[in-house]
């Protein structure tokens, strides 16, 4: 067995967000933490028993040290490097009304943009049986591109499993044509890829159904995993083997980080050895679990959540 689980490589940020639902310019205080897809799986590892670790560029500041701070205590091994020269991002969240978010990010120049190669330490891919990425830190700039390609070289030559989720952001690229180009370069070296149905649309060129997954297969992957929101998920693997399952009824408060605890949930099931289908439901569980309330990985559930969830647990809390 790895000592780690699953080691994620990608930017975190300060997160401002609306102290109330409105428009901003009504809403009279912020609350502050922090956010990231790769940190968000980090932690819903972790949260559920795994050993998980993040790898990451922030600030020299506050916020650096806090979101450090933060991660840590989340039980994840953090692999920090500091930057002198700028500060760490920070995406602005405004809730217009229940249920809805709009983001706003500054990120382009700062810290998790400047990711680089040197940054990439050997030991934690090493060491893990799962590295995971995607596809925001590919579009952050050159830099953060580089030390991408850095970690999944690494994990090859170690020969540990790549995970890809695609988490396609319109406003970073000039282009779809040119986010697709990076994407399919990512795609070509995962074992598995995550995708929403219009990722799945963008990276492919296939339009939503069964030859979606089969499309994402012929990049190279062993599964292809595509996340369908209330619809629920659905899997293919190369020996054939199809998964689909359906979302858990719910009224969900805030969705963002969702698709960050499907993941976490899917990879931690995978590095044990679990069937296709107990992935999917720990995934689909871990996903409703996190729409639960709001913030991007607070609501990211514990093993004996899980539980609860699933219908597992002993209905009393000794």
């Amino acid at each position: 067995m790895s000592p780690v689980d699953v080691v994620t490589v990608g930017e975190s940020l300060g997160l401002l967000v609306a102290g109330r639902h409105g428009r901003l310019q009504h809403v009279p205080s912020m609350d502050l933490g922090f956010g990231g897809a790769e940190s968000n799986v980090a932690i819903g590892v972790a949260r559920l028993g795994g050993v998980s670790a993040w790898i990451g560029r922030l600030g020299a500041d506050s916020l650096g040290e806090l979101i450090t701070r933060e991660i840590r205590a989340e039980g994840v091994q953090v692999h920090v490097t500091y930057d002198a020269e700028v500060a760490t991002a920070l995406m602005l969240k405004e809730r217009p009304r229940p249920g809805h978010s709009r983001i706003t990010y500054y990120r382009r120049g700062l810290a998790g943009s400047r990711l680089a190669p040197a940054d990439i330490p050997e030991n934690p891919i090493r060491d893990a049986a799962v590295l995971h990425v995607t596809g925001i830190t590919a579009a952050l700039g050159e830099s953060a591109a580089q030390a991408v390609d850095a970690a999944l070289d690494l994990a090859a030559r170690f020969k540990v499993r790549i995970s890809f989720d695609v988490n396609h952001r319109s406003g970073l690229w000039a282009s779809d044509s040119e986010a697709r180009v990076a994407y399919r370069k990512l795609a070509s070296r995962a074992d598995v890829i995550f995708a929403g149905e219009k990722e799945a649309e963008l990276l492919t060129g296939v339009a939503a159904g069964p030859q979606q997954l089969e499309a994402l297969l012929e990049m190279g992957a062993r599964e292809a995993v595509v996340k369908r929101g209330d619809q629920g998920a659905i899997s293919l693997n190369r020996d054939g083997v199809k998964c689909e399952k359906a979302a858990l009824p719910l009224e969900p408060v805030d969705t963002v980080g969702a698709g960050d605890a499907f993941v976490a949930g899917w990879l931690l099931e995978w590095v044990r050895g679990s069937s296709p289908e107990a992935r999917m439901d720990t995934a689909i569980a871990c996903g409703a679990a996190a729409c639960g309330a709001e913030g991007d990985w607070e609501s990211l559930p514990t093993a004996r959540e899980l539980e609860n969830q699933l219908g597992t647990a002993d209905p009393v809390i000794r």
